[in-house]
């Protein structure tokens, strides 16, 4: 305080830079936010309109044998006990005992002294909604904090854990992969010091999900590493992992059932005063009837969005209260899941047509949720979608349309450059070559196999950069220095351009571009184990922005990158060939030696290799097996819009187990 006339104050401002790890950890946050602010309006988890308000989270400490002590989760000055987040207490017993709503969940992840959280309920309880407000609320809370407690607050990221085996890969180790490939973090090592430094919390869904002894393998994994982490599970599984391991230090919070009256309120929310007499019927029962089917059904937050989707505001929701037809919870949240598809696809008066009718989405999930049940998973992984009709038709189709155009376009370049008999000797047996690799090739993509993927400033980054310029000054001098074995020798310029494709090789070949280009790449470079250690070492620390895209936009970028890149690969080749071709025997057979060459390298590098493009061409053939839509992945993305899929990273989930299970019976 300063006091009196001509007082004088000082201040000093003292700016502390960001370091490496500070702006990866920002771009993150971002990242994340972006994601699951959107993912949150989708399911409904956010007010959409001004006069709509969400269903409320309700926890309290669960009393079933899920979990350790409570006081084992607040016990100060234990090994592995975390500090509160700043502007936070620590989290006392009595605090937990007390239960309450999102806010106090927060409370008590951001000041509970073991740092970890096993957040159960029963089916259709809404976990993985509290989950994703939960995260919701610590992004926001790490956002609006002063700059220099930032650092100190981590950035929450959530991963489905299904396809983590902890007997092959640590839990850091996997995390962080998740992270640098889902969020395109510079790479898995800056993405583990992120996580060794505390900086990123985990939030983990599915742990139900996991069969067999897996489960308490990952549970025993997760409770070795000193990582700030919310596990989300039904109760009865996570009361049987129990019975063998517990994740250590975690309190056990169990996500409480809808009241009715919270019920109640929400289902005549959007609806006029008086409400009409179905509604007012159905909502009295639920307040004056607490041990009634329909309220046992509505007591979940799947049910209570089910009922506002499958009824509208004159339609007889008071058939919900027949006990003849509807004896118990199950039979109601059955019927409700039977109708969920054709109600997401029946629009109001006011709604625009959709785009398909509600027979092809119910007939299309039916079988997509077969499908996956046939696989054993929960994930619809675009790319293993080739795999879900024969390849033979596929492969025909292909073959024979590469070796049309290969034979014809080559069988043309040799005719101008060596004659009628080189070209009708050589068009055919090309034409053949190039077909039957194009169908193997084809086949091959229909088994399941992971997915490469990068961005461009991935592949051209500057580690990859400067191997492709040393590649193309050690390739320009030697063809500079080297022997003149060419007559007439070739002018300084014409070696160093011949050159460039080299260069363009190495780069590709020393980065993640490796993986998006098949067969060992077009000059044999990148094959063995030491050019595979090397690319790691590499691409370790990548430029790419940190984001996640959703599963339509990763079948976008894969496919256009791969053309691009085949494109690029394909006139690489041309000009190899065309420039030594073309100088020593005459234009004419360099063009023909470019053309043949060229085209080779941008077929199979680019639409024959690309699963881009096998989906494409597997959907056109589920359409006439199935009936299923031709533009397969445009549907998948119109039922997520609709709230019928959900979207975890670049695949597709249904919106609920249990909307799985019907379609799958159903089917």
């Amino acid at each position: 305080m300063v006091v009196g006339d001509h007082g004088t104050m000082v201040v000093h401002n003292h700016l502390t830079p960001q370091t490496p790890l500070d702006v990866m950890a920002e771009t993150l946050a971002a990242a994340v936010e972006e994601e699951w602010n959107k993912e949150a309006g989708l399911r409904r988890l956010k007010a959409r309109v001004v006069d709509e308000t969400p269903l409320p989270v309700r926890w309290e400490v669960s009393g079933r044998r899920v979990a350790d002590r409570v006081a084992g989760a607040t016990a100060e000055g234990v090994r592995d006990s975390f500090g509160p987040l700043p502007g936070l207490r620590v989290v006392t017993r009595e605090q937990l005992l007390e239960g309450g709503g999102l806010n106090e969940l927060y409370e008590v992840y951001g000041g509970l002294a073991s740092g970890r959280i096993l957040l159960v309920g029963r089916e259709a309880a809404g976990k993985t909604a509290a989950l994703v407000l939960l995260l919701l609320k610590a992004i926001e809370y790490r956002r609006e904090a002063k700059p220099e407690n930032q650092r100190r607050i981590p950035v929450p990221v959530l991963l489905p854990l299904e396809g983590w085996d902890p007997r092959k890969e640590s839990a850091l180790d996997w995390a962080a992969t998740q992270i640098a490939r889902r969020y395109r973090v510079r790479g898995p090592e800056e993405a583990r010091q992120l996580l060794k430094e505390r900086r990123v919390a985990l939030f983990l869904d599915g742990l139900d999900e996991v069969v067999g002894k897996l489960r308490g393998a990952m549970v025993r994994a997760l409770g070795s590493e000193r990582v700030r982490m919310v596990v989300a599970s039904r109760v009865d599984e996570a009361e049987r992992t129990a019975q063998k391991m517990r994740l250590r230090g975690a309190v056990g919070l169990e996500i409480q059932p809808v009241k009715p009256e919270v019920a109640a309120d929400y289902l005549l929310n959007q609806l006029p005063d008086p409400p009409p007499p179905a509604w007012h019927r159905l909502t009295s029962r639920l307040l004056h009837e607490s041990d009634s089917a329909v309220a046992e059904a509505l007591s979940s937050p799947l049910a209570i969005g089910l009922v506002r989707d499958v009824y509208r505001e004159d339609d007889p929701v008071d058939e919900l209260l027949d006990t003849a037809r509807f004896p118990d919870s199950r039979t109601i949240e059955d019927h409700l899941l039977d109708h969920a598809v054709a109600a997401a696809y029946t629009p109001a008066y006011w709604d625009p047509r959709p785009r398909y009718s509600p027979e092809t989405a119910e007939r299309t999930l039916r079988f997509i949720a077969a499908r996956l049940a046939q696989e054993g998973g929960g994930d619809l992984s675009w790319w293993h979608i080739p795999g879900w009709a024969n390849p033979r038709p596929r492969a025909v189709v292909v073959g024979v349309v590469v070796g049309m155009v290969y034979g014809v376009v080559s069988a043309l370049g040799l005719w101008r450059a060596s004659g009628p008999l080189s070209a009708c000797v050589a068009g055919p047996l090309l034409a053949v070559a190039a077909g039957g690799l194009a169908g193997r090739q084809v086949s091959l993509l229909a088994a399941p196999q992971p997915l490469p993927s990068a961005g461009w400033r991935d592949i051209f980054s500057p580690a990859t950069l400067k191997i492709g310029v040393m590649c193309w000054l050690s390739v320009g001098l030697m063809n500079w220095f080297g022997p003149q074995f060419m007559d007439p020798p070739m002018p300084v310029w014409l070696d160093w351009l011949t050159a460039l494709p080299f260069g363009f090789a190495a780069t590709m070949a020393s980065g993640p571009g490796y993986q998006l280009m098949v067969g060992g790449f077009l000059f044999g470079l990148g094959s063995g184990p030491w050019f595979n250690g090397m690319r790691q070492r590499l691409t370790r620390r990548t430029v790419t922005e940190s984001r996640s895209i959703g599963p339509r936009d990763v079948w976008r970028h894969h496919g256009g990158l791969r053309l691009v890149l085949a494109l690029v690969s394909g006139l690489a080749v041309a000009l190899v060939f065309g420039c030594y071709m073309g100088w020593s025997h005459g234009l004419r057979n360099g063009v023909a030696s470019a053309l043949v060459a060229g085209l080779w390298a941008t077929l199979f590098a680019g639409p024959v290799g690309n699963l881009t493009v096998a989906t494409a061409l597997t959907a056109v053939q589920l359409a006439f097996r199935e009936r299923t839509p031709v533009r397969l992945m445009a549907f998948l993305d119109d039922a997520h819009h609709r709230n019928l899929l959900r979207v975890t990273g670049p695949v597709y989930q249904f919106r609920h187990a249990r909307l799985q299970e019907r379609l799958t019976q159903q089917e």
